[in-house]
């Protein structure tokens, strides 16, 4: 393939890709132990890929094009993985593994960089970023 064909066929996939689910666990390591947590999320959709058999024929298009396109899902699983990097926080913190300023400083830091990420997937990267990426 050339790389122009390469290109294309990347550009066509991207354009094409419909994500259906996204899933993140964390775990937070602690003077107790590990602690665990993970979230799965669905788009409104159903598994779709098991053949369907003839319903799936007989379905509009609508309900064959479900799903999240990539930009989407990015976004979709950054605010997946901020539950579940909370969650996995808040339980090492009720079980005792980690302290309340760490908890307190942990949770206020997850909260910013998830929405950093989620504006920079929706705006692209801020400047300096992009100075960096250079």
């Amino acid at each position: 393939m050339t790389d122009d064909e390469i290109k294309a066929l990347i550009d066509r996939v991207k354009t094409h890709i419909r994500v259906t689910k996204v899933v993140a666990t964390r775990s937070v390591k602690g003077k107790g132990g590990d602690t665990y947590a993970g979230f799965s999320a669905a788009w409104n959709t159903v598994q779709d890929d098991s053949g369907g058999g003839i319903d799936a024929l007989l379905g509009d298009a609508d309900e064959a094009q479900s799903g999240m396109t990539l930009k989407e899902a990015r976004v979709a699983h950054l605010m997946v993985a901020m539950q579940a990097d909370l969650a996995a926080h808040d339980a090492a913190l009720s079980g005792g593994n980690i302290s309340e300023r760490y908890h307190r400083e942990a949770t206020r830091a997850i909260k910013a960089n998830y929405s950093r990420m989620i504006r920079e997937v929706l705006s692209g990267p801020t400047p300096d970023k992009a100075t960096e990426a250079k």
